[in-house]
């Protein structure tokens, strides 16, 4: 594949893809394909992928619905909540709209009750995630995987093979292999790109339906940025690399990533759910049980809602070696108690094991702390 627009042009669309598959959706919608919606990458997509569903993620990242859905929920709940509920009670999402069936898993406490409120909308169904990743935990959420199998053939009424399992397996597979391919050119200094650019490749593909077109879009974007940085390698001038880990982020959160950008920082690395974390690990194509595969790879995601979360200091330890870190910013929103309870052991672990400087950001998704933002990444990156 050939990639004939520029990459300003290109990292733009990527950006703005969320709004961009409005229409797609609509179009698929209209030759009658399921759309499947998600708010957490625990969710085992290969499943639905079988079936011929599209699979979206419903997380909202926007301050433009929570008053209404405070009439409802507290008002000291995670802003991602309270976005996502109020975007689904107003009807303003599209693909909340499009969704013949939304599931959700046990990972937080808020995100479990609002479940329950958005099957006043929906038709919904929650998986009974294990906040452990012990061997016991494996059984139950491949048990699990299997139940979520079984109630999409029921609701559906379709049969999902295992020959399309492997399928779906293996394409996706090859996206996280394309995508991991993308973020590594990052480990490069100077930087080939910025973070903001990186990012919206990163959580702009999530929306992409055509999965299987995906890898190769991703490999040839690849490409393009290593042939334009072979001829101009010094676009961006050397500067303090930072890893972003925590919360995650996307829409009205991306200030986090403009204020270390624009205050003297290069993020090159996304630990967070859009990014490393999401595509760390693949599914074993040759396990002979499919779905324990499946069922290992979700598992094995090393989210806050673990304990212990060995797997997240893990990722952690690897890409600060691997993309030469000299700082780790950790976003943690308002009201997330597992990612702010755990900023503790983070920061530890990166000043005492790893040496290096830690910094932990509380936000939300208005643009009351802008200001506050530049100035304490300024100072933070001033100190590098």
């Amino acid at each position: 594949m050939e990639i004939k627009k520029e990459l300003p042009e290109i990292f733009e669309e990527f950006g703005d893809m969320r709004k961009k598959s409005f229409m797609q959706a609509y179009e698929l919608k209209q030759k009658n394909i399921p759309f499947i919606g998600t708010f957490c990458t625990y969710f085992p997509q290969e499943i639905a992928m079988a079936m011929g569903a599209c699979v979206v993620g419903l997380c909202s990242t926007s301050d433009e619905t929570i008053p209404e859905a405070e009439k409802d929920l507290p008002r000291n709940l995670c802003p991602l909540i309270k976005s996502s509920y109020g975007f689904a009670k107003t009807d303003k999402c599209p693909y909340f709209y499009f969704s013949d069936l939304i599931v959700g898993e046990t990972t937080c406490d808020g995100k479990k009750k609002m479940y329950e409120y958005l099957g006043e909308f929906k038709s919904v169904y929650t998986m009974e995630l294990p906040n452990t990743q012990s061997p016991i935990a494996l059984e139950l959420w491949k048990k699990e995987v299997i139940k979520l199998k079984e109630k999409l053939e029921s609701q559906f009424e379709t049969t999902i093979t295992e020959e399309e399992v492997r399928k779906q397996v293996k394409i996706m597979n090859k996206v996280r292999r394309a995508l991991k391919e993308f973020y590594s050119l990052a480990k490069s200094e100077p930087v080939p790109m910025l973070g903001q650019d990186l990012f919206k490749i990163l959580y702009g593909s999530t929306y992409k339906f055509n999965k299987e077109s995906l890898s190769e879009e991703i490999h040839a974007l690849a490409q393009k940025i290593r042939e334009e940085y072979q001829e101009n390698p010094n676009k961006y001038p050397k500067a303090p690399r930072i890893l972003m880990t925590g919360c995650p982020i996307g829409g009205a959160s991306e200030k986090c990533i403009t204020a270390i950008e624009n205050n003297g920082g290069h993020v090159v690395c996304f630990e967070n759910c859009s990014g490393a974390k999401a595509c760390d690990r693949e599914v074993d194509e040759n396990n002979p049980d499919i779905y324990a595969a499946i069922a290992e790879r979700y598992l094995s995601i090393g989210c806050s809602v673990m304990t212990p979360n060995s797997n997240r200091l893990e990722l952690l330890d690897r890409l600060i070696d691997e993309y030469k870190v000299d700082a780790v910013v950790e976003i943690t929103l308002q009201a997330c108690h597992t990612y702010n309870v755990e900023s503790l052991s983070i920061k530890r672990f990166v000043n005492e094991k790893k040496g290096l400087p830690y910094m932990a950001v509380e936000t939300d998704y208005s643009t009351a702390d802008i200001g506050q933002l530049n100035t304490r990444m300024a100072a933070f990156i001033e100190m590098l």
